[in-house]
């Protein structure tokens, strides 16, 4: 069992930037690929981003590429989530995840441990 506790979350104006943190329990991190989604009230689910257990490579949905950044630190069991130039349709609980190894990193199905969520808003 792996928990996950996010972090980082909170009121920005849009334009701002907000770093998330979602650190994790288990002595084997680096087997794991992360990553974050998010959901706003009366919405699906949504991938955001992602970065693979053993290269590091990363992914991002469209709407975000060249603004949010994932990274992971192994050392301290943490992935982050740099995310830059919010809009305030970005307002959403954003959600860590984690599965073993690799897999579709777009989909929530493939994703076996999931955090609480920090809320991000983003006003106009």
């Amino acid at each position: 069992q792996v928990q996950l506790v996010e972090s980082g979350g909170g009121l920005v104006q849009a334009g701002g930037s907000l770093r998330l943190s979602c650190a994790a329990s288990t002595r084997t991190f680096s087997s794991y690929s992360m990553g974050w989604f998010r959901q706003a009230p009366g919405k699906e689910r949504e991938f955001v981003a992602a970065i693979s257990w053993n290269f590091g490579t990363d992914y991002y949905a469209d709407s975000v590429k060249g603004r949010f950044t994932i990274s992971r630190e192994n050392a301290k069991n943490t992935v982050y989530l740099q995310m830059n130039s919010l809009k305030p349709e970005e307002t959403a609980l954003y959600y860590c995840t984690a599965r073993a190894y690799g897999g579709n990193y777009y989909s929530h199905n493939d994703y076996h441990y999931w955090g609480q969520g920090t809320q991000v808003t983003v006003s106009s």
